[in-house]
């Protein structure tokens, strides 16, 4: 009997390999940048976040950290949105200024940062995956035709310098890391609160380079015809409590979410969910913790009836102490969680906020809970 051959294989080409087809006019690119986004005049924490996260990569590149300001031409918000860049490790700062950019509009944000980054040829441009940042960003690397990777929970350098960003990927069942072997700049999004927020330090400002926005008027389709603000912002904060009590499928009906929500107010916090609990119409989006909705960074987050996939692991594990409730001791929660309780939710929190509730309030009698 005649053996048969193996089949032929294509040889496979390693990204180390491939990296070293980088066109020669993006060899030159270096440096670390980070659009400072302002919203109203006041610079967004995920910045903040970025800059940290920006000044790590940029270390480990021997490279420069560069805070990208884009603003109104009165200098409101922009010219402390640079001295916060530096406060936060900023070696320079990119700064352009026109009356058109008083309001957001994707065309001359567009225009501003695609022009800087060709004439300043970066290596890695870094944006908040916000409303703001995921437009923006989607359309300057389109208009570059670089690479994107967006919602990226991890962000590092490998041994050839290239950026590896990490995202969930298959409807968050599954963790992948990205790289953008031949275009320059590599280009990824960050959500708020999934990086930590770095220390403030007191510094002078450095090297401010100016840039004129190369637009008019007239060549902006869109206009801004007034501002209203969404009502919600001032009384819904999850991404940013210290404290946050979120239910799941286990929690059995809508009707006992009020458990989960009588325990956050009982102690001080927010109340969350899960993805399926949003798309059963039981609690809004703003109110979905993981990967697709707020992800979070609180000092105690307790997940009540919560199985933990891979979406809402990545939304939470930054979490100083997670203390899962299930009544399935083989969860994937417990895998990440700091403290597990095996049991059913819909008795147990009851009993913690009744427990809560004689700890924090011993003198109300009113407050008791029989």
């Amino acid at each position: 009997m005649e053996a048969q051959k193996a089949p032929t294989q294509s040889p496979i080409v390693s990204r180390a390999s491939a990296t070293k087809g980088l066109p020669k006019h993006f060899r030159d690119n270096r440096h670390v940048w980070v659009f400072m986004e302002l919203e109203r005049g006041q610079v967004h924490p995920v910045s903040i976040e970025l800059l940290g996260e920006g000044r790590e990569l940029a270390d480990k590149l021997g490279a420069q950290l560069a805070g990208v300001v884009i603003g109104a031409a009165e200098g409101v918000g922009t010219r402390p949105a640079v001295a916060e860049a530096f406060a936060y490790g900023a070696d320079l700062a990119y700064l352009v200024e026109s009356p058109l950019l008083s309001d957001y509009r994707n065309e001359p944000f567009t225009k501003a940062l695609s022009d800087l980054v060709i004439l300043h040829k970066p290596e890695i441009l870094l944006l908040g995956a916000t409303s703001l940042g995921r437009d923006l960003a989607g359309s300057v690397a389109t208009t570059l035709e670089t690479g994107l990777t967006a919602d990226c929970t991890k962000l590092d350098v490998d041994a050839d310098g290239s950026l590896a960003a990490t995202r969930p990927t298959f409807g968050g069942s599954l963790l992948c890391t990205i790289y953008t072997v031949n275009c320059r700049p590599q280009m990824a999004t960050v959500r708020p609160r999934v990086m930590a927020t770095p220390k403030r330090v007191a510094s002078t400002i450095g090297p401010v380079i100016r840039h004129d926005l190369m637009m008019i008027e007239e060549e902006i389709v869109t206009k801004v015809l007034g501002f209203l603000p969404d009502r919600r912002s001032e009384t819904i904060n999850l991404a940013y409590a210290d404290i946050v009590v979120a239910g799941g499928l286990g929690i059995g009906t809508a009707e006992n979410l009020e458990h989960v929500m009588v325990l956050a107010r009982t102690i001080g916090g927010e109340f969350g969910c899960s993805r399926p609990l949003v798309q059963k119409g039981w609690m809004g989006l703003h109110r979905q913790i993981g990967q697709t909705g707020q992800t979070i960074r609180p000092k105690l987050y307790l997940a009540a009836g919560i199985s933990g996939a891979v979406q809402h692991r990545v939304g939470v594990e930054e979490a100083d102490l997670i203390v899962a409730i299930n009544t399935d001791s083989n969860a994937p929660i417990f895998d990440f969680a700091h403290v597990a309780v095996v049991a059913d939710a819909i008795g147990l929190l009851p009993a913690l906020t009744a427990a809560f509730t004689r700890r924090l309030a011993p003198h109300d009698q009113s407050m008791q809970i029989n």
